[in-house]
């Protein structure tokens, strides 16, 4: 009689009951075993989802990097590093929210995953950059360049470049670019400081731009800004007093000057940072913009495009933005007095609060529903978050030289 390899001795001991008990109890536990770390890994990961929504980018100058945080509870999440140059940086974001796009000033345009906090494509497209937009659709990315003078598109799935345009004016000078921003019918409207000029760039026909040219602007167009509506973008103009309007429902109107000669007969102030028009400042029908070179903030009726009056404040001011309700509107300065953030009711036009967070304020960015407000505080290395009803400090976060702060809200803003 053939036996298995086995004794019967063997086998009877297998089936005595304690060795059954622990052969099951080893399956047992290694079973409970490997159901713990599955549950581990989907905890994991559970742990690691988040939406986009409530994310912000923090750049930090000095070493090329940025910060990733969130505005819910206010912390930091993670830093991304080797952007290169961004003394000057700016982002804006995909559709979804969660890419960025950074426009660097030594002409790097950085692809960056906010929710993985990786940088997906980089290149280098130009000698010196100075911002960007994304548009309409969130296909293309253009890219705003002083050296050479012009613009560069891309693509938004992998920085391919798609079309070139150079500022070129007179006898084939090229001239540097500013305000370059989104409008809508899947447009990009820049302005060209040595020309004097705007540009509309039109690629709703595909990658092979319409370009409508708008001469005699205005003496350097130094920075612009566009509606929350689309219709008018405004470039402001460093080589004289004065506004360059261009309504985009009507571009066969051309340019129309604004505020001409707001500072004419009075004596100049040195500029010691040129203001920023991009915050937009909107309270009901009319807009706030700081005044080059003067301790003002000019008031604009948009129903006339005509001064409103002028606020007197602490310095010469480079951001001035409206709370996203319009209610007030925050303003901040230039050397020396970039250790001050003033409040303006926008309806009576005082100042109705003074912050001293500290010396090198440069970025206010308010949250998408406006209930904080986060300020870059670069000489203290700080980031500070206010409450904009009790004008109290909430949070202080550690960042290396903050400046730019861009929330991923910007994503369904115009010209943002």
């Amino acid at each position: 009689m053939n036996m298995t390899s086995r004794s019967r001795a063997e086998i009877a001991a297998d089936q005595r009951p304690g060795t059954f008990r622990a052969e099951w109890f080893t399956i047992a536990a290694c079973t409970a075993m490997v159901l713990l770390l599955l549950l581990a890994v989907v905890g994991k990961a559970e742990a690691a989802t988040r939406g986009s929504g409530d994310l912000a980018l923090v750049v930090e100058r000095a070493n090329g990097s940025l910060q990733v945080v969130e505005t819910t509870g206010n912390t930091s999440l993670t830093r991304i590093e080797g952007l290169g140059d961004l003394s000057h940086a700016s982002a804006v974001f995909s559709r979804d929210q969660r890419y960025a796009y950074v426009f660097g000033r030594d002409g790097g345009l950085t692809k960056v995953d906010v929710l993985e906090g990786r940088i997906v494509a980089r290149v280098v497209q130009s000698g010196n950059s100075i911002g960007g937009a994304i548009s309409q659709d969130g296909s293309l990315v253009a890219v705003s360049n002083y050296e050479p003078g012009g613009v560069k598109v891309f693509s938004a799935d992998d920085l391919a470049l798609v079309a070139d345009i150079p500022a070129t004016y007179g006898d084939g000078k090229r001239s540097k670019v500013i305000g370059l921003v989104d409008v809508p019918g899947q447009r990009f409207a820049f302005s060209l400081w040595d020309a004097g000029e705007i540009w509309l760039a039109d690629f709703s026909a595909g990658s092979e731009p319409a370009i409508t040219r708008f001469e005699d602007i205005g003496r350097n167009p130094y920075d612009a800004l566009i509606t929350p509506n689309g219709r008018y973008y405004i470039a402001g103009l460093f080589g004289e007093d004065g506004l360059a309007l261009l309504d985009l429902w009507h571009p066969e109107n051309g340019v129309q000057r604004i505020l001409p000669g707001y500072g004419r007969g009075e004596q100049k102030l040195p500029v010691y940072k040129m203001p920023h028009l991009e915050g937009w400042a909107v309270a009901g029908n009319r807009a706030f913009v700081p005044a080059v070179g003067r301790h003002e903030v000019l008031v604009i009726d948009m129903n006339t495009w005509q001064e409103a009056g002028r606020i007197t404040v602490a310095g010469q001011p480079v951001f001035v933005m409206g709370r996203p309700d319009g209610r007030e509107v925050w303003v901040n300065f230039a050397f020396p007095n970039n250790d001050t953030v003033q409040v303006i009711d926008s309806e009576s036009l005082n100042v109705v609060k003074q912050l001293q967070p500290g010396k090198g304020v440069l970025h206010m960015e308010f949250e998408p529903r406006g209930e904080e407000v986060w300020v870059s505080v670069r000489d203290l290395d700080e980031l500070h978050v206010y409450d904009t009803a009790t004008y109290e400090r909430r949070s202080l976060l550690p960042a290396q030289k903050p400046s730019g702060i861009f929330m991923t809200s910007r994503a369904a803003r115009i010209g943002l």
